[in-house]
This record gives structure tokens, C-alpha cells and sequence, in this order.
């Protein structure tokens, strides 16, 4: 038994080893971790049990026979983040570029398969130099295993890819078909086709950063919702995403210890500008109505006209959507619409309370907006909202014009508790822009066109530029002071934690996609 054990522990230390000392140094003069180390840090210590350490290839094609690896270039297994089960695999570099074919997809897909039957998030570390091309369509139906896989999965648990450097090709739609990406600025890449095909094929001259970069991806793509500066900041982004939402579609999300006090926040009194054209910065509000520092702002420089992210409120998770007064007024466009929606969907999946803070005067105007399909995007949006059947609650703080109202969450889509500030302006439209159409045959007979639509102006926003004809109705349940906003909050999501919102019986929805 002792040889054996010996044989064992050999084996062992050269699965460990990945692909060789070598390949470590080079891995790490490149700035980059291992998939050993990278583990390490993601998990809590001492916990991770690996799975597959000796599974090695079966291709014998193209000298592949002389270069078997154990683990065959990632590590797979499971552990707990922060306590909690997770599992997770990483792709080895340093092993055939990490590379994926047949052997390296089996281990993936198990994991996958353990954590969909067992309720817990699967977290992807990616780092590959693509399809393994000797093994052939083999390769391309391992890639093809993991993304139905992530279909599958999609909803029920929380999938996570963190992208520690190439990513192309095929191998990209893995990540995309996950909840969330993050990316290592300056170390890290995405693309369909690279640099060289591009060049080829459209004669543009483009560096693989500025092709599929991080912050290629985070201000311009949307498509990664997180760029680190290195990959130590994108493992506790992610341990920190995790803190916020449940292990799977069945669970509620972990709740932190709270004592309550004094929830008064005057400071928000003094916050809206008295000029209804003048900006703020409506991260103000979410840090005055959320628990101290407990805001984690997702795709942060991606449309950020609307802010999203996820937050405390009296130590339980909520997700918050909300215009950005600061930038392009607050507008929807097509990508804010975008983005709003797919993390409306994300919450909603995942049992988590929808906290909404409007001010928005409207949509986009311009060709550009209609000829990239803003009646779509904004649908995406407004579908979203309707379909969701978490407890949702918001907070007109100031404008809720036109269309973009009914969008952003109001009672007519199925809103739960609905609250304006008196500051809140609900109509068609701004008044001046209203009085400029209702009375225009007026201002052009008048002596004085310009002082009469002045006058009509301040007659439209008499009437409408105020939250008290929406309230008479129903359509917002309550003008509050700013400063007893989160005391609100908190009562409303206490009453609504038994919501209970049954759908009409169908296969699925047809979002406009």
C-alpha cells in the first residue's frame, strides 16, 4: 500500500503542476495567477474539494499522444465562498494554452451538472487560447455541451464567468449566456474573431485591447458588466456579487444582522434642484435611502443614463434600477433600456425586491435612436418590468414623463407600492413643451407670443407638473417627504416579503428580442 500511496501522491503533485514550472513563470510574468492560485483566493480556505484531477485526453492526432496533462487544462471541483456551496472551474493556461476539447469540456459539464442539481452558483474562470484544433469537431461539440448547459441552467442558479485572459472565438458565447461577466483590465480579452481576421476581412487595423478589452467591453459593448483593475479586485468582485443574491431560484437571499434606529434621512430634502432643468446625481438618493455603503453598481460605464445595482435595505438584498439626472438628463435610450431589463430579469429570477428611483422625461429623440430600434429596446425594458413578480416599489423623485413613465415601473404594470416626492412631476410631458402644442393657436394670435406661453407654461405645470393628480387617482400611493424615504422603504418591503403573483400558464414569454 505504501508505493501505492507514494504513486498516488505522485500523480498528484504533477496534476498540480499543470504545465510545468516553466509555463507557472511565464503565466506569472504575463501578471497573471494560475488556475490553482486563483482558486485559492476565490475560496474559503481550506475548503475547495477538486474534482477530475486525472482525467487526461484521449486524442492521439497531430503528436497529441506525447502531450498528455493531468486535469487536462482545468481545474474543477467545489467549496464554500463566504460559507456558502459553490462551485467552480478554471481554466490552466499554462496547460496547451488551455485550450478546450473533449476531456476539458466533460470536466466542465460535470461540475456544471453537480451544481444545477445541487442549488448552488457555478463560477467559470476563463483563461484559453481557444478550441483545441487537433481534436476537430470534437472541440466544437464540448463548447456546444457547456452552452446548453448554461441554458439550462440559466435561472435557476447564478452563473458567473470572470475572464482572466483570451477568450475567443466560440468560447466566448459560454460567458455571454451567463449572468454576469467580469473582465482584467489590460490582461484580458473577448472577441468573435481577432485582430488578424479583422484586418483580413474589413481591412481595419485594430489592437486585440481596443478589439475586446475590458474597458472596450465595459463603456462600449455592455458586454462585460465589470472591468478590474487586476485579478485579485475580480475574485472578490465576485465573492462580493455572491454576498447578494441566493444559491438558487428556490432560496430567498442571505439577510444580514440589522438593529433598527433612526431611519430619518433630512439630507434628501435639500437634494432635488429647484430648477427642474438642473442635474443631480441620483446616487445621492441611493446612498440616503440604502443601508451605509452597501451599494455594488453593475455595468457602472455602460449607459449611464440609468443606474443599476444591487444594495441593503435593513440588511436584506435588493436590486435597484434608477434614472440618472446626471447624464443625457436622464433619458431612456436603447442600451440604458438594455441594460435596465437584463438586470430586471436577473432580480426576478432570483427572488430579489425591485427598488425603482425615476426621474426620466422621456425617450431618446433622434434618427439615430429610431434606426436602431428604440420600439424594441424599449419594449425589452418594459417587458421586464411587467413580467417580473418580485416585490417591486418606486420612487418618483422628480420627472415621470410621457411613455418612460408608464415604463419605469408604475401601478399599470403591476408596481406594488408606488411613492412620490413632492417635488415629483407625472404628465405627458414637460410643460412647456405641452403648452407649446395645447395652446398654440393662442400664443401665435397673442401680442406678446412669448410672454403668453410663459403664462400657459405655468398653467400646464399648475395642473400637471405635480404628483397630486396621479395620487387622486391611485396611481401613486403616497406623497412623501424625501427624508422618511427609507423609513417607507423598509415598512414596504417588510409588508410585501409573502408576495405571492401568479402568471398567466404558458411555455414562456416572447420578449422582443
Amino acid at each position: 500500500m505504501k508505493e501505492k500511496l507514494e504513486d498516488l501522491e505522485k500523480r498528484k503533485a504533477e496534476a498540480r503542476l499543470g504545465g510545468g514550472a516553466k509555463r507557472i513563470e511565464a503565466q506569472h510574468a504575463k501578471g497573471k495567477l494560475t488556475a490553482r492560485e486563483r482558486l485559492d483566493i476565490l475560496f474559503d480556505k481550506g475548503t475547495f474539494e477538486e474534482i477530475g484531477m486525472l482525467v487526461t485526453h484521449r486524442s492521439t492526432n497531430f503528436g497529441l499522444d506525447k502531450q498528455k496533462f493531468l486535469g487536462d487544462g482545468v481545474v474543477t471541483g467545489y467549496g464554500k465562498v463566504n460559507g456558502r456551496l459553490v462551485y467552480a472551474f478554471s481554466q490552466d493556461f499554462t496547460v496547451l494554452g488551455g485550450s478546450l476539447a473533449e476531456a476539458h469540456a466533460e470536466k466542465i459539464c460535470k461540475v456544471m451538472d453537480l451544481a444545477t442539481k445541487n442549488g448552488a452558483p457555478i463560477i467559470g474562470l476563463n483563461d484559453s487560447g481557444g478550441a483545441r484544433i487537433q481534436e476537430g469537431v470534437v472541440s466544437l461539440g464540448g463548447y456546444a455541451d457547456i452552452f446548453y448547459r448554461n441554458t439550462l441552467s440559466s435561472g435557476v442558479i447564478p452563473q458567473i464567468s470572470a475572464i482572466m485572459g483570451p477568450c475567443a472565438g466560440g468560447a466566448v458565447y459560454s460567458p455571454a449566456l451567463t449572468d454576469f461577466i467580469l473582465m482584467v483590465e489590460n490582461s484580458s480579452y473577448m472577441f468573435v474573431t481577432g485582430p488578424n481576421v479583422v484586418k483580413t476581412v474589413t481591412n481595419e487595423e485594430v489592437t486585440a485591447e481596443e478589439l475586446g478589452g475590458a474597458d472596450t467591453h465595459a463603456i462600449k459593448s455592455g458586454v462585460t458588466h465589470f472591468a478590474c483593475e487586476n485579478e485579485l479586485a475580480a475574485l472578490e468582485h465576485v465573492k462580493q456579487l455572491l454576498s447578494y443574491m441566493p444559491s438558487n431560484c428556490e432560496e430567498e437571499t442571505p439577510r444580514l444582522a440589522y438593529e433598527p434606529g433612526n431611519e430619518s434621512r433630512p439630507a434628501l430634502n435639500d437634494l432635488i434642484p429647484d430648477n427642474p432643468n438642473q442635474p443631480y446625481d441620483i446616487r445621492e438618493v441611493i446612498a440616503g435611502v440604502c443601508d451605509a455603503d452597501s451599494f455594488l453598481e453593475v455595468h457602472k460605464d455602460y449607459a449611464e443614463n440609468i443606474v443599476v445595482g444591487f444594495a441593503r435595505l435593513a440588511g436584506r438584498s435588493i436590486g435597484i434600477v434608477a434614472n440618472q439626472p446626471a447624464v443625457l438628463a436622464g433619458v431612456l435610450d436603447v442600451n440604458s433600456s438594455k441594460k435596465g431589463a437584463r438586470f430586471v430579469r436577473f432580480c426576478d429570477s432570483f427572488n430579489i425586491p425591485l427598488l425603482v428611483l425615476e426621474d426620466v422625461p422621456g425617450f431618446l429623440p433622434g434618427t439615430d435612436q429610431e434606426w436602431n430600434a428604440i420600439i424594441t429596446n424599449g419594449a425589452k425594458l418594459l417587458y421586464a418590468f411587467s413580467e417580473a413578480t418580485v416585490p417591486r416599489v418606486t420612487v418618483i423623485t422628480r420627472k415621470a414623463y410621457g411613455g418612460a413613465y408608464d415604463v419605469m415601473n408604475s401601478k399599470h404594470i403591476g408596481a406594488d407600492m408606488n411613492y412620490a416626492w413632492p417635488s415629483a412631476e407625472i404628465a405627458v410631458m414637460g410643460a412647456k413643451g405641452a403648452a407649446e402644442i395645447i395652446f398654440r393657436k393662442e400664443i401665435a394670435e397673442a401680442d406678446d407670443p412669448a410672454e403668453k406661453l410663459k403664462e400657459k407654461e405655468a398653467e400646464y405645470a399648475e395642473l400637471f407638473a405635480n404628483p397630486y393628480n396621479a395620487a387622486a387617482r391611485g396611481y401613486v400611493d403616497e406623497v412623501i417627504a424625501p427624508e422618511n424615504t427609507r423609513s417607507k422603504l423598509i415598512k414596504a418591503f417588510e409588508m410585501l416579503e409573502n408576495k405571492v403573483a401568479n402568471l398567466p400558464r404558458k411555455k414562456h414569454g416572447n420578449i422582443p428580442l
